[in-house]
């Protein structure tokens, strides 16, 4: 991270910003409002367009920025382990995208390794975090709030993520033609 330019800070600034706004629309959405996982796809986003440690960086920070300045996520445990999780999806989507092929079917690949890896990392952190709490986290409720009622946003990540990243690589093909 140490020849940022403006452009990438910038642009991690606005993925932040839509990143605290988001929450607040989808709220609005009766009963699907938090499944949609809006803060999710600023950090997947970014994944794809400033690269690992930088997405990494956002996806940290956004969730308990999120809890200082609104209230929600609640700080302890669940904003705590959201940022471990959302750290690992915008630092996943950006080593797969600089390591994988950039055809358009890894793309997809990219992102669901690293919707994975950060379910996984957001149950073995909340598996402590819980427990340092005096409350039980089990299998059950992981599989419960990382899949099932996650799943509307999984979809809206699985259709748009790659639909923009394309758009943006072939818009950036066009201006160099």
């Amino acid at each position: 991270m140490r020849n940022l330019t403006i452009k990438q800070v910038a642009l991690a600034g606005v993925l932040i910003a839509l990143g605290l706004v988001l929450p607040m629309l989808t709220v609005q959405i009766p009963v699907l409002g938090q499944r949609l996982l809006p803060m999710h796809l600023p950090v997947l986003l970014g994944g794809f367009v400033l690269g690992a440690p930088l997405a990494g960086l956002v996806g940290f920070i956004l969730p308990i920025l999120r809890s200082i300045l609104f209230g929600m996520p609640p700080f302890f445990p669940t904003a705590v382990a959201m940022s471990f999780e959302l750290w690992t999806y915008g630092f996943l989507a950006g080593w797969f995208y600089r390591h994988l092929p950039r055809k358009n079917a890894f793309i997809y690949v990219n992102l669901i390794l690293a919707m994975i890896g950060g379910r996984l990392v957001w149950g073995m952190v909340s598996f402590i975090l819980y427990g340092l709490a005096g409350t039980t986290f089990t299998w059950g409720l992981f599989v419960s709030s990382a899949f099932w009622v996650a799943m509307p946003g999984i979809v809206i990540q699985i259709i748009l993520i790659p639909a923009i990243v394309i758009a943006v690589r072939d818009s950036k093909k066009g201006r160099r033609a």
